[in-house]
C-alpha cells in the first residue's frame, strides 16, 4: 500500500535478532529494500541478543543468511553499504538497566542524525515476552513520541478472545493504537493486496460481487511441509489458531468487504471489522456441522515416505492437536446472504497451494440447455502462492465447423509482468517505516476474529478427537472435509 515517499531517519530495534524469523525474513527484507532505494537515507538496525558478540561476527552471520534467503543477489558493493548500518547490542529482556543502556544508544544515534529519529521496535520473539518488553519500554520512555515511534508484533496475538483483550489493554498503557502494527505476512502478498485493485478498480466485477451472482467462495491455504522444527510451539497452537483465526479470516475480509470510501488505512480497516462482525457465530452444539479438524498420519509426499504428526519431534504420542481445519461460514449482511464461505488449511497436504475461488452461479436458463453439452459455471481463481495469477474461467466455442463449447481461461500472470516480485515482509516493513497501517490488524479486528472461532476452539479443546490421525500425509485432508462442501452440492476446487 506504500508510495515512494521520503522516509525520515529511523532506528530499527529488533528483539530476537538471532532467531529464525530475523535471519530468514527480516534482514533479507531490509537488505532488499536497501538495494531498491526504499530505506531511509539515515537508518540503523540495532540487533538485540542475549549472548556476547561483536558487530563483525554478527554481520558475517547476517551475510551468510542473506546468501541463502535474500531475493536479490548479495554483492560486495551492496553488502559493504548495508552492513555499516547494522549494530549488535547485547540485551537482557528482563533487566531494566539493559533498556536504559539501549535508550542511551538511541540518543547517541539521534545525535548522529542531528534530530530525534523515528524508532521502529520489532518483537521477533515469543508472545510470552510481549508483556515484559512493553512494560520496560514504558518505564524507560523508549517510545515516548506517538508520531515517531512504532512497534511491530508477530502473531499469535493472544490465544483466545479474552487473552487478546488483555494484551490489547496492556499495550494501550504504553502505545497509542496508531503505534501498534500487528503483522500478518499474508496481507503483504502481492496477489492478496491486488484483491482491492481488482474489485474496486474494475466496473465489470464489482456489480457481480454479491449473492445474486456468486454461489460460493473458497479459500485454501495448503502446505506441503509438516511442523518441521516448530513441534513444541505447534502443540500449543494448532491449525485453527495458527492459520484460520488470522491468515484465512483476513483474506476472507479482503474478498467480502464493502467498498471503502477511500484507500485511507482507517477506512479499509473499518470495512474489514464490519465483515468480521457480520460472520454468523457457530452455535456450540453445531460445531461438527460447520467445522472439520484433522491430523496427518504417515504417507508419501513427492515419492518419499513422510512421518505422521505424532512421530514428529516434540509431539506427544497421543496428541489431540489439529493440523488441518475446514470450516463453513456465512455472512449475515445484504451482500452475502446465504453464500457459503468455505475455508481450509492443512499441513503435509498433496501440494503447496494457496488460492481463492469465486464460484459464480450457473445460468438460470441456457441457450444450449437442449444439447448434450455440459456447461461449466464461470469461476474466478486468485492464486496466492506458489503461483501468482488471476484466472477467469468461461465457456467459448471450440475452433472448427461445429458449434461445440469448451471451458477456457483468461490469465493475468504476475511473473510474466514482473519476475522479481518483492516478498511480503518487504511490503509490510516498508509500510511500517512509512507509518501506513492499512495492512496491519487493529485491536478490534483481532478480538472479532477470535470471537468468530470461539465456539470451535472451545469445543475442540473440551472434546478429544478419537479418529486422529485421520488423513494421510500427501493427501487433501480427511474425508469429512469433502462431505462438508458436498452437502450443498459443492466440491473443493
Amino acid at each position: 500500500m506504500n508510495e515512494h515517499k521520503i522516509l525520515q531517519p529511523t532506528t530499527i530495534i529488533i528483539f530476537g535478532a538471532t532467531g529464525d524469523l530475523a535471519k530468514r525474513k527480516l534482514f533479507p527484507a531490509f537488505y532488499n529494500l536497501y538495494i531498491d532505494g526504499r530505506m531511509p537515507k539515515g537508518f540503523n538496525i540495532i540487533a538485540l541478543g542475549r549472548a556476547e558478540n561483536t558487530d563483525e561476527n554478527f554481520r558475517n552471520y547476517i551475510k551468510e543468511n542473506l546468501e541463502d534467503f535474500s531475493r536479490k543477489k548479495v554483492t560486495s558493493e551492496d553488502w559493504a553499504g548495508f552492513q555499516a548500518h547494522i549494530t549488535y547490542f547485547r540485551h537482557q529482556l528482563d533487566q531494566e538497566n539493559s533498556y536504559q543502556d539501549l535508550h542511551q544508544k538511541l540518543k547517541d544515534l539521534d545525535a548522529v542524525y542531528g534530530m530525534r529519529a523515528n524508532r521502529l521496535f520489532y518483537l521477533s520473539i515469543g508472545p510470552n515476552f510481549i508483556t515484559t518488553i512493553s512494560n520496560h519500554i514504558k518505564n524507560t520512555a523508549l517510545a515516548s513520541d506517538p508520531q515517531k515511534d512504532r512497534i511491530i508484533i508477530e502473531k499469535p496475538f493472544g490465544h483466545n478472545k479474552q487473552s487478546a483483550i488483555e494484551l490489547n489493554s496492556l499495550l494501550a498503557e504504553t502505545f497509542e493504537e496508531e503505534q501498534i502494527y500487528r503483522i500478518d505476512h499474508y496481507l503483504g502478498k502481492e496477489t492478496v493486496q491486488n484483491i482491492l485493485a481488482f474489485r474496486f478498480g474494475n466496473s465489470i466485477f464489482e456489480p457481480l460481487w454479491d449473492h445474486k451472482y456468486i454461489e460460493s467462495v473458497q479459500i485454501t491455504v495448503a502446505e506441503e511441509v509438516g511442523v518441521e522444527t516448530r513441534g513444541s510451539f505447534y502443540e500449543q497452537t494448532g491449525a485453527l489458531k495458527d492459520m484460520i483465526q488470522n491468515h484465512l479470516l483476513q483474506i476472507l475480509c479482503m474478498v467480502a468487504m464493502e467498498p471503502p470510501a477511500s484507500v485511507e488505512s482507517g477506512e479499509i480497516r473499518d470495512r474489514k471489522v464490519d465483515v468480521l462482525k457480520s460472520i454468523r457465530r457457530i452455535p456450540a452444539d453445531q460445531v461438527d456441522h460447520y467445522a472439520v479438524r484433522g491430523q496427518y498420519g504417515k504417507g508419501v509426499i513427492n515419492g518419499a515416505e513422510a512421518k505422521g504428526y505424532r512421530q514428529e519431534d516434540g509431539i506427544a504420542p497421543d496428541s489431540n492437536t489439529e493440523t488441518f481445519v475446514a470450516a463453513k461460514f456465512y455472512l449475515d449482511n445484504e451482500r452475502w446472504q446465504n453464500v457459503p464461505f468455505y475455508v481450509r488449511t492443512g499441513k503435509k497436504m498433496k501440494e503447496k497451494h494457496s488460492y481463492i475461488t469465486i464460484q459464480f452461479k450457473p445460468l438460470p436458463h441456457s441457450t444450449f440447455s437442449d444439447t448434450s453439452q455440459l456447461l461449466s459455471a464461470n469461476r474466478l481463481i486468485i492464486n496466492i502462492q506458489p503461483m501468482m495469477d488471476i484466472r477467469l474461467q468461461f465457456m467459448t466455442k471450440k475452433p472448427g465447423l461445429s458449434l461445440a463449447l469448451q471451458p477456457v481461461e483468461m490469465i493475468f500472470d504476475y511473473f510474466a509482468c514482473k519476475e522479481d516480485t518483492p516478498e511480503a515482509y518487504e511490503t509490510l516493513l516498508l509500510d511500517a517505516l512509512l507509518g501506513d497501517l492499512t495492512l496491519f490488524m487493529r485491536s478490534d479486528q483481532v478480538e472479532e476474529a477470535w470471537d468468530v472461532v470461539k465456539t470451535i476452539q472451545e469445543s475442540w479443546e473440551n472434546n478429544k478427537e478419537t479418529s486422529f490421525p485421520n488423513y494421510e500425509a500427501g493427501s487433501w485432508g480427511p474425508k469429512d472435509s469433502f462431505a462438508l462442501v458436498e452437502r450443498q452440492g459443492h466440491s473443493w476446487v
